[in-house]
């Protein structure tokens, strides 16, 4: 069979520094991307998720100094962490690449950089500038707020060496054309028209190499040139390509490259947006199709901090709530698109109210209906017409993930109000097995729809439900052929 038979989505988070430990932001993240991924395989498509660990950085080399340790040991230490946590999230990853292992990684960032070489875009030159090591680029005095990195609030460091320099300012009109005709798609279109306006104020050649002692003897070397290392963003973004069998498999890179999507903060959409098209261009590769950029999160209004004692450490989350709850609460409560606000007792209320309320309840009370029930259920599907998959997938085409799952949950809502206006509990005979399977087949339905959101739930519900695993083709009412086995309320009320 050819390896194309079947239709393909690749996508990828970004790729994360292992600095330090995963903080809320990559939560929302692995949860946003697993979301889309599930959701493509719902559709019947080979889906293919690559996440890791971006090693080769001079704040990856800062944070070991720190500890006291190695750079490796730190790297191994926070990859590992990194690599359990997305798992525990539900991260339905099939790569997990970190850019420090050589055999894996190595080889296509060479490859990379001789293409680039090749087409004459990586040129030598000495360089002074502003250069933000949390942000790991160069930023011009224009670009700073009142003299401050604009990420990350702290004063660049003055930096003079010799370095390669990738020509950047050679393909501004047409990456600019690319991104206004969506060939290649940012989404939302906010974050477009921001791309295009930093574009049009006139893009710089940037800086690709980091003299050794600098990098401090810590990363990939350039090629025939020991004396320099790999700029880490050349260097991180290619594990986008390296991941699938760039510069190691060419079949595998065949079949999932170009990115169907890249799902990353709004902090480096420039790299992604800009300096990372670029770089294809000139390397004679294929683009990624889309880009989904989000926003940050917020603490009960104010930006995580350490010296406003704020942080909010998701693996602490977890131990008090169930891995769906903390899902939940991030898909539901923060539009992917913009900044969205964390708040515990906004996540207990949730769960309360939509997890335990709607979804929990709902699917004990059937269960329990059906559980006294000793006819045929067979019926007339009445509640098919609540049910709007056409527009669910329409909202996830873009991306929309938080209006997708309130739609979901407004299918929900009317089976709930179908049990108490029907009053099952009073009916009998063929009347009630009308009700029970109209009920069975809405919920078997609320499994396949909430299971990208809701991975674990999902596998409760069909348990209970005897149901095999659907797909989106099977969110239509038919005939109930599942075994009930009816099990404990699907979550625990918060006190």
């Amino acid at each position: 069979m050819s390896i194309f038979a079947k239709k393909k989505f690749y996508l990828t988070t970004a790729i994360p520094y292992v600095n330090a430990s995963p903080h809320l932001g990559h939560t929302l993240e692995f949860v946003q991307t697993d979301v889309i991924a599930r959701w493509h395989k719902l559709l019947g498509e080979d889906v293919f998720l690559t996440t890791g660990a971006d090693e080769n950085s001079l704040k990856n080399v800062q944070a070991a100094e720190e500890a006291g340790i190695t750079t490796q040991q730190l790297c191994d230490k926070n990859a590992a962490i990194f690599r359990e946590f997305g798992t525990k999230m539900g991260l339905s990853f099939n790569s997990f690449l970190r850019s420090s292992i050589k055999k894996d990684h190595w080889p296509g960032v060479h490859k990379l950089w001789e293409l680039c070489k090749k087409s004459g875009d990586i040129y030598k030159k000495k360089y002074r500038g502003l250069y933000c090591v949390g942000c790991e680029v160069f930023y011009t005095e224009s670009e700073l707020v009142e003299g401050l990195c604009p990420e990350h609030r702290k004063k660049p460091e003055i930096v003079e060496e010799e370095n390669y320099f990738f020509r950047l300012s050679k393909y501004q009109k047409e990456i600019e054309n690319l991104i206004e005709t969506d060939e290649l798609r940012i989404v939302p279109k906010t974050r477009k028209n921001e791309v295009l306006s930093f574009i049009k104020k006139g893009l710089e050649d940037f800086s690709i190499s980091r003299s050794k002692e600098r990098a401090k003897g810590w990363g990939v070397p350039v090629p025939e040139d020991e004396s320099q290392y790999i700029y880490v963003w050349f260097d991180a973004l290619n594990i986008y390509q390296t991941a699938i069998g760039y510069g190691t498999n060419e079949r595998l890179y065949k079949k999932w490259w170009p990115a169907d999507l890249h799902v990353i903060g709004k902090g480096i959409i420039r790299f992604h947006a800009v300096y990372w098209p670029a770089i294809l261009l000139a390397a004679g590769l294929k683009l990624p199709k889309d880009i989904l950029v989000h926003g940050y999160i917020t603490v009960e209004g104010h930006k995580m901090s350490k010296s406003l004692g704020n942080i909010v450490n998701p693996s602490d989350l977890l131990k008090k709530y169930t891995t769906d709850a903390l899902r939940y609460f991030l898909l539901k409560e923060i539009p992917v698109a913009d900044d969205g606000d964390f708040s515990e007792k906004s996540m207990v209320n949730r769960i309360n109210g939509e997890l335990v309320g709607d979804l929990g309840n709902l699917i004990y009370r059937v269960l329990s209906l059906v559980e006294k029930f000793e006819g045929k259920i067979e019926g007339k599907p009445e509640l098919e017409k609540k049910l709007n998959v056409d527009k669910i997938k329409k909202l996830m085409e873009d991306y929309r993930l938080n209006e997708s799952l309130e739609e979901i949950w407004e299918f929900i809502r009317a089976t709930n109000k179908y049990v108490n206006e029907n009053e099952p509990w009073k009916l009998q005979g063929k009347e009630l097995a009308n009700i029970l399977y109209n009920l069975l087949e809405a919920c078997r339905i609320i499994s396949i729809l909430i299971s990208p959101f809701l991975p674990e739930t999902t596998e409760k519900i069909n348990e209970q439900l005897g149901v095999k695993a659907g797909k989106l083709k099977d969110c239509k009412f038919g005939k109930f052929i599942g075994k009930l086995s009816k099990g404990g309320y699907l979550f625990k009320k918060i006190e």
